[in-house]
């Protein structure tokens, strides 16, 4: 059965639409066969114009509390949390108390605690909870799976990973407020998907030790941050993010018993979106050959074509799971795994000293 096609689309309620809303989940809903922008909360004037430019088939709803008035109307089958972190917990809790199944923007909670609290009551109420980390469909880090799964590193033993920027100054967003209950700074940003990704690929951390770091002029918040991660199998991750990085680090330098991957630059799939571009395009996710990574041993080097990224994988999967036809593409267990890490990381930043999980 094509979902797609066989069954009614599904009507989506998106709360926010800053950059994660307007950006990445308004396109990606509206192109995910099988689903329905069918609302936009937003209550900033300009950005409900801008909804109501790019999704004019979606209501636009001032606040949280109006979607839920109006959810039997449009019919509702998924909320979708875009909004700051600090709202995500209220607000998937109000989603699954209204009966509503919810997908959360990384990081799902600002403690493991807030997360395995949310994930008992999707539970006891039969719903679906999901967490948006479309860093796994990167095409760069699609490659690294297939190649660590296919053998032709050998045993890894160290893997290296990085988001880095040149961001000297700051730009006084959300993400820079020093309120914990904000879960800002780069640790829980960016180290919400490089965490990911290291457990996806080698399994649980036994072992974390960080350095964070608040560089910036007046900076409230980590900007330059580093983690190590030993895994159970005995892998080490090292992962640095970073906004004062001058120079860029490779993205993934996989260092094996067979030899290494190395790969520069970001996923093309973000600034596709920030361009209007949606994964309807021709050629969606496909990465020129002058930006494939490589593999490496010694003096022997070898291109290897980066996999196309997939960002519309996700929402495909998610159509599956309330269809009841797959698993939940992220699931909340991933989620409360990687805020033990990112948590573990703060004491280990706090007390100068490695901790074991």
């Amino acid at each position: 059965m094509d979902l797609s096609t066989d069954l009614a689309p599904l009507n989506v309620g998106l709360i926010g639409y800053g950059i994660a809303g307007a950006v990445f989940h308004a396109p990606l809903i509206s192109t995910t066969p099988g689903l329905r922008l069918a609302a936009v909360v937003t209550s900033d004037p300009a950005r409900r114009e801008q909804a109501a430019r790019n999704h004019p088939q979606a209501a636009l709803l001032p606040d949280a509390d109006a979607l839920w008035a109006a959810a039997p109307e449009l019919g509702l089958d998924l909320v979708v949390v875009a909004s700051p972190n600090r709202t995500h917990i209220p607000l998937a809790t109000a989603a699954l108390e209204a009966g509503l199944p919810v997908v959360v923007d990384k990081p799902l909670a600002a403690t493991s605690a807030e997360a395995e609290k949310l994930a008992a009551l999707a539970a006891e109420r039969g719903l679906l909870l999901s967490v948006f980390q479309n860093r796994r469909w990167d095409g760069d880090f699609r490659t690294v799976r297939q190649l660590v799964a296919s053998g032709r590193l050998g045993r890894v033993n160290r893997f290296e990973s990085r988001f880095e920027r040149w961001r000297p100054a700051l730009s006084g967003a959300w993400r820079e407020l020093g309120d914990p209950a904000e879960a800002g700074g780069l640790l829980f940003d960016l180290g919400s998907h490089l965490v990911d990704q290291a457990l996806q690929l080698f399994g649980p951390a036994t072992r974390v030790y960080a350095e964070l770091d608040a560089r910036r002029t007046g900076a409230a918040t980590d900007d330059d941050s580093f983690v190590a991660l030993t895994h159970a199998d005995g892998t080490r991750s090292h992962l640095w993010m970073s906004a004062t990085a001058g120079d860029l680090g490779p993205r993934f330098r996989v260092l094996g018993s067979r030899g290494a991957y190395v790969t520069h630059g970001l996923d093309g799939q973000e600034d596709a979106l920030r361009r209007g571009r949606t994964p309807a395009d021709p050629d969606w996710g496909v990465l020129p050959r002058e930006r494939w990574g490589s593999l490496r041993a010694g003096d022997t080097v070898e291109p290897v074509a980066t996999l196309p990224g997939a960002y519309q994988d996700y929402y495909a999967g998610l159509v599956r799971a309330l269809h009841g036809h797959g698993p939940v593409p992220v699931g909340a267990d991933d989620a409360i795994e990687a805020l033990r890490v990112l948590e573990a990381a703060q004491r280990s930043a706090r007390d100068g000293a490695a901790v074991t999980l």
